[in-house]
């Protein structure tokens, strides 16, 4: 079964751009997106709170997101999440074919 994770980042005063544009910078969207396993990696800018940045993801498998929390580049972003976020709010859910 497919698996749809929703993140939820809750940055530090001003700094959701910076956060986005160095996810983008350091390639981890794009290697994310390339991932054997990943159908779906997209960042949103909530439009109520502008210390928001929501990354909705869609797996072939649970096993395939394991893999990818494995990576250098999943590693990387903990890294960024270190300078850039307050707060992390994860919500996955089992999807069937759409």
């Amino acid at each position: 079964m497919k698996r749809m994770v929703e993140v939820h980042y809750y940055l530090k005063d001003g700094k959701r751009n910076d956060f986005y544009n160095a996810i983008i910078r350091q390639g981890i969207a794009d290697d994310t997106r390339a991932e054997n396993g990943n159908e779906k990696y997209d960042y949103y800018f909530s439009p109520e709170n502008e210390n928001e940045l929501v990354l909705l993801e869609i797996w072939k498998s649970a096993e395939a997101v394991q893999l990818h929390m494995e990576t250098p580049h999943y590693q990387a972003l903990a890294e960024l999440k270190k300078e850039y976020v307050m707060d992390t709010v994860f919500r996955r859910f089992e999807i069937s074919e759409i």
